[in-house]
C-alpha cells in the first residue's frame, strides 16, 4: 500500500456530483489518472446505505495500492475496512474516532486557517486539507480563504504531515496555487465534471510532480 505521504493529487468521488451508479467508474478513471488517495464523500446519503459502494471503492483502491478514505462516517469507514477517515472541523475529535477504527487507519482533518492547521497537527492528524482557497460549489456558504497563508502552513505543518490544498483548484489557477507554496492538492469538481477525468488528473498530477523536483 502506497502511503498518504506519497500522494500529490487527492481525488474525491462526491455523490453530489456523481450518481451512485457511476461512482465506481469515476473512481477507476481517477485511479487510472494517478490520484494518490481517493475519498468517498456523500453528504446527503445515509451511511448504512453506502456500505456496498464503499466496499467496491475500497477494493478498487486496493488494486491500485492507493489509500481509500471515507468522509465523515466513522462506522462506515470501519465496516468497509477503509484505509482512512476524513473529518471536518465539527465532526468530533480524532482520539474518539481512533477508538472505533483499526490500528493503522489514517485520519485527516479539514482546516480553514493557520491556527486550525496547527491544532490538527497537535491533535495527531495524519494529514490535513487546507482551504477552500477559492469559492467552490462543493463548499457552499464557506468563504474562500485565499492563498496568503499557504506558505506558512506548508512550512510549519506541511513539513511534518501531508498538507493538501483544496477548494476551487483547477488547471487555470494551479500554477498560482503552487507559486503560493502548495505542494499537494485536492481537486473535486473540475475532475468530476471533465470529459476525461483520467486525462485531467494525469495533467494535474504531472504539474504537481514537476514542481516538487
Amino acid at each position: 500500500m502506497v502511503g498518504i505521504s506519497d500522494a500529490f493529487l487527492y481525488g474525491i468521488v462526491d455523490l453530489g456530483y456523481v450518481d451512485e451508479s457511476q461512482a465506481v467508474g469515476m473512481a477507476r478513471s481517477l485511479l487510472d489518472g494517478g490520484v494518490g488517495v481517493l475519498q468517498l464523500r456523500a453528504k446527503a446519503h445515509q451511511p448504512d446505505a453506502l456500505l456496498p459502494l464503499a466496499i467496491l471503492l475500497r477494493e478498487a483502491c486496493d488494486e491500485f495500492s492507493i489509500p481509500f478514505v471515507v468522509n465523515d462516517h466513522v462506522n462506515l469507514a470501519r465496516d468497509c475496512r477503509a484505509h482512512g477517515l476524513h473529518l471536518g472541523q465539527d465532526d468530533g475529535n480524532l482520539s474518539a474516532a481512533r477508538e472505533v477504527l483499526e490500528d493503522g487507519v489514517i485520519i485527516g482533518r479539514s482546516t480553514h486557517s493557520v491556527e486550525q492547521a496547527r491544532s490538527a497537527l497537535e491533535e495527531g492528524a495524519d494529514y490535513i486539507g487546507f482551504g477552500p482557497l477559492f469559492p467552490t460549489p462543493t463548499k457552499e456558504g464557506r468563504p474562500a480563504i485565499g492563498l496568503s497563508d499557504i506558505s506558512e502552513v506548508q512550512s510549519t505543518v506541511g513539513s511534518k504531515i501531508p498538507t493538501f490544498c483544496i477548494g476551487g483548484i483547477k488547471p487555470v489557477n494551479l500554477d498560482e496555487v503552487i507559486a503560493a507554496g502548495a505542494r499537494r492538492c485536492v481537486v473535486v469538481s473540475h475532475l468530476l465534471q471533465a470529459d476525461s477525468p483520467k486525462e485531467e488528473a494525469s495533467l494535474i498530477l504531472s504539474t504537481l510532480i514537476n514542481q516538487s523536483h
